[in-house]
């Protein structure tokens, strides 16, 4: 697919910094979704980085998708909980590197990693007026569940959201390559 060679998920690193900045502040949507969090200069983006981003732990990880090196997105799974092997997925994806199929075949790499740490059930959410979103969960393999109204927040606009979930028993996407890791 154009755009995707040299395209791989990998860990998030300090000096993405500036790739974390240049992908919020080139797109409005992204700036809303990650809240009151200051992204607004590169040092600012680095201790983000540092702090969620890089760091792991027994109930998160977040992998950086890169191209040529060069990060320009996310795919979080978070809220890991093994006695039910259930876990939350997130993503974004730098505006001009969108309608590649890069955080699809990100999310399918993501997935098939969770799979292999003993998640069972993974689930995700997007508001319902981000047709985009639905078409990156529906392709990775997420079928959707149901609307849950006003569940997210972004300033004063409340949206509703609709959820996805991918079972480990869920046939694999077809067609679709996962992200190299």
């Amino acid at each position: 697919m154009e755009g995707s060679e040299g395209a791989v998920l990998r860990r998030w690193m300090p000096d993405d910094a500036g790739a974390l900045h240049d992908a919020v502040s080139g797109s409005e949507d992204l700036l809303i979704q990650f809240g009151q969090q200051d992204l607004a200069t590169h040092d600012a983006c680095r201790q983000y980085i540092e702090n969620q981003l890089a760091t792991e732990s027994a109930s998160a990880r977040h992998f950086a998708v890169a191209v040529d090196g060069v990060a320009v997105g996310d795919i979080g799974i978070s809220s890991m909980e093994f006695n039910h092997g259930t876990a939350w997925v997130s993503y974004w994806l730098s505006a001009e590197f969108r309608g590649r199929g890069l955080i699809t075949r990100g999310l399918v790499a993501a997935s098939e990693w969770a799979f292999s740490e003993s998640l069972f059930r993974l689930e995700l959410g997007h508001r319902v007026n981000n047709p985009a979103s639905c078409r990156v969960a529906t392709r990775a393999g997420f079928q959707a569940e149901g609307v849950e109204r006003a569940k997210l927040r972004y300033g004063v606009d409340r949206y509703d959201v609709e959820t996805h979930a991918r079972l480990a028993t869920d046939p694999a996407p077809k067609d679709i390559a996962p992200l190299p890791r």
